[in-house]
């Protein structure tokens, strides 16, 4: 499955068993609300968890944000997903940008977000959805719904404890201040900073290494990860051990150990 899933506001591409995904609306700061981006994001989801061709998704935006997060003059319109009565609200968070976490959370691959600007209430959260954190020094971060009167209502006060710890996660929810690169790799939110022009070239290359791994191996560890956060222990041993049954019947299994006993480059196949 090569050929690529028809997008609106961003742009696919995918090479070497790399996928990018680049939001492409910078007239609204890549704002989710408002933009066709997180039908966009959950389709190209879905598309790498079919394609077996793929092993990373590098998710970024271009222009001057990596997202704004909800679109404030849509709330103050009270226009899309911010309008009706309460009853009509909640259905569209959880039919609409609630789908963006589930669709993550779902995902079969690593995922690495290039932050090339800011990342601000649902654009930070989108961010901390990932597997892993490239920024700039032009990164920004602020779990900033409160300062609008909101909850982050797309699971952000499910994801952030995870990265930071409660303690630290309360204080950036109530507080809704913003977090510049410098803080956000010291909290553990970016994994490393880089310049904004070598950004894009150490997210590639970060992906091209992690692509180079057996690719079936590579999935189960993902879905391993994932599982580790819902299951218990003694339930989560087993799935351990039944993945790593999974992967002692792979060809690429073979391949690797073979590879590190002759001293040679492995061969994978994906088998």
């Amino acid at each position: 499955m090569t050929e690529l899933p028809l997008l609106t506001d961003a742009q696919l591409t995918l090479e070497n068993r790399v996928a990018e995904l680049t939001f492409t609306r910078d007239d609204v700061r890549n704002a989710l609300t408002g933009t066709a981006l997180v039908e966009d994001i959950i389709a190209t989801l879905g598309w790498c968890n079919r394609n077996a061709n793929v092993s990373v998704l590098i998710l970024t935006g271009a222009g001057s944000a990596f997202s704004a997060g909800g679109n404030v003059k849509q709330m103050r319109d009270r226009e899309g997903i911010f309008a009706g009565r309460v009853i009509e609200i909640q259905d569209q968070y959880r039919r609409g940008i609630q789908q963006l976490p589930l669709a993550m959370a779902q995902s079969e691959i690593p995922l690495i977000a290039a932050v090339n600007g800011p990342a601000i209430g649902a654009g930070m959260d989108l961010a901390c959805m990932c597997d892993l954190r490239l920024g700039s020094t032009r990164s920004l971060f602020g779990e900033t719904f409160v300062n609008l009167g909101l909850v982050p209502g797309d699971g952000g006060a499910w994801f952030l404890p995870r990265i930071v710890g409660l303690q630290r996660a309360a204080e950036l929810i109530f507080s809704g201040r913003l977090v510049k690169a410098d803080e956000a790799k010291d909290l553990g939110i970016l994994l490393e900073i880089t310049t904004d022009a070598d950004l894009l070239p150490r997210a590639r290359q970060l992906a091209t290494e992690i692509a180079a791994k057996p690719p079936q191996a590579l999935r189960l560890c993902k879905r391993l990860l994932q599982s580790g956060q819902r299951l218990g222990l003694a339930d989560f041993l087993d799935q351990s051990a039944a993945f790593q049954a999974m992967a002692h019947d792979c060809e690429d299994h073979l391949e690797a150990v073979n590879a590190f006993l002759e001293k040679r480059p492995p061969q994978f196949r994906g088998k």
